[in-house]
């Protein structure tokens, strides 16, 4: 798997040592808010603070470029818990700015 591409609005998170790429496309998207509740409610919580850490998780989970069999949900939450959110917010922030802003 290629790095993320920042111009396709990508993002990387690294889970068990392995690089993913956060893809933030029509599918995924529509896939978070089906589970997350509507785009903009979740960019209002996470400006003020108020994102829950399964909700980040959950993000991830369906922005998740060519998703490898072995990967769960638990896993990419397991390290963002590990990364600490520091580490995983500049992700967060690049899927946030492609809600708000598309490509």
């Amino acid at each position: 798997m290629s790095g993320a591409n920042a111009l396709r609005g990508e993002a990387e998170l690294t889970v068990g040592g392995r690089r993913l790429v956060l893809r933030p496309s029509f599918a995924a998207l529509v896939a978070a808010e089906a589970e997350l509740g509507p785009l903009f409610g979740l960019v209002e919580r996470a400006a003020e603070g108020r994102l829950g850490l399964g909700e980040l998780a959950g993000l991830f989970w369906h922005c998740v470029s060519e998703r490898p069999d072995t990967l769960t949900r638990e896993a990419i939450g397991e390290a963002v818990v590990a990364q600490g959110l520091a580490a995983v917010t500049p992700a967060l922030r690049v899927l946030l700015g492609q809600i708000l802003q598309g490509r």
